[in-house]
C-alpha cells in the first residue's frame, strides 16, 4: 500500500509541477522583449557570439517539444519560441542554445548523457515487457526480473544524469541572457523562474524513476525471502 501512495504521490506531484510549468510560460509569453528579438533571434545571436557557426536553427512542430539534438547539431525550437518575441521564448531559446554551448566545449555531463543514449533506447523498447514478465515469474523465473530491473536502471540513472545537464544549459543561458543584455532588471528574474520550473520537471521525473526502481528491487528482494 505504501508503495502506491508513492506513485500516486509522484504523479499528483508530476501533474501540479506541468501545470505550473505550463502557467508560467503562458504567463511570461505575454511580456515582450524590449529589443523586440525573436526565439530564432535569440539563439542565432548566442550561437555567434559563443562562436558557433555549424549549428542549425528550426522551427519543430509543437507545444514545449524544443530540444538540442547533437546528432545532427540543430536547436529545434516550437513555432511558439521560434516565432515568439517574449522571455517565455529567449529563455527556452537560449536554454537550448546551452546546450549547443555545451557539445562544442565537450560539457563532461552532456557527452556521458550521449554515451547512455543507446543502451537507454534499446531499454525502452523491452523493459517493461520483461518487467510485467519478471513480475508474473518471480517464483519461478526470478533472473527475469533481475535482467528487467537492470534494464530500468539504466532509464533511472538516465534521469540523474540529464539533471546537471538540464541545469547547467540553463546556467548558461541565464548568464548570457543578462551579459548580452536580452533580458532587462525588471524581467530577468522571470526567465529564472520560467527555466527552474523546467528544471523542476526533471527532478520531479528523476525521484519517480529512482522510487519505481526501488519498488521492482523491493519485489524481487521480497521473491528470494
Amino acid at each position: 500500500m505504501s508503495i502506491w501512495v508513492i506513485f500516486i504521490g509522484f504523479m499528483i506531484l508530476s501533474w501540479i509541477v506541468s501545470m505550473v510549468l505550463k502557467s508560467k510560460f503562458k504567463k511570461y509569453s505575454k511580456i515582450p522583449l524590449d529589443n523586440g528579438m525573436s526565439g530564432r533571434d535569440v539563439a542565432e545571436r548566442m550561437l555567434r557570439d559563443s562562436g558557433i557557426y555549424d549549428v542549425r536553427i528550426q522551427s519543430v512542430p509543437g507545444q514545449l517539444t524544443d530540444h538540442y539534438n547533437p546528432v545532427d547539431k540543430t536547436i529545434n525550437l516550437s513555432p511558439d519560441v521560434y516565432n515568439g518575441r517574449n522571455i517565455s521564448a529567449a529563455a527556452v531559446a537560449a536554454h537550448e542554445t546551452g546546450h549547443a554551448v555545451q557539445h562544442a566545449t565537450a560539457y563532461a555531463w552532456l557527452g556521458f548523457r550521449s554515451k547512455l543514449v543507446p543502451a537507454v533506447s534499446f531499454s525502452s523498447k523491452w523493459v517493461q515487457w520483461i518487467l510485467l514478465g519478471g513480475i508474473l515469474l518471480v517464483n519461478t523465473f526470478p533472473a527475469l526480473l533481475f535482467a528487467g530491473i537492470i534494464l530500468f536502471a539504466l532509464t533511472t540513472i538516465f534521469s540523474f544524469v540529464t539533471l546537471p545537464v538540464e541545469i547547467d544549459a540553463s546556467q548558461r543561458a541565464l548568464a548570457w541572457l543578462s551579459n548580452a543584455g536580452i533580458t532587462s532588471y525588471q524581467n530577468h528574474d522571470k526567465a529564472k523562474d520560467a527555466l527552474k520550473w523546467a528544471a523542476t520537471t526533471y527532478v520531479v521525473a528523476a525521484l519517480g524513476s529512482l522510487a519505481t526502481l526501488l519498488y521492482y528491487i523491493a519485489i524481487f528482494l521480497g521473491a528470494r525471502d
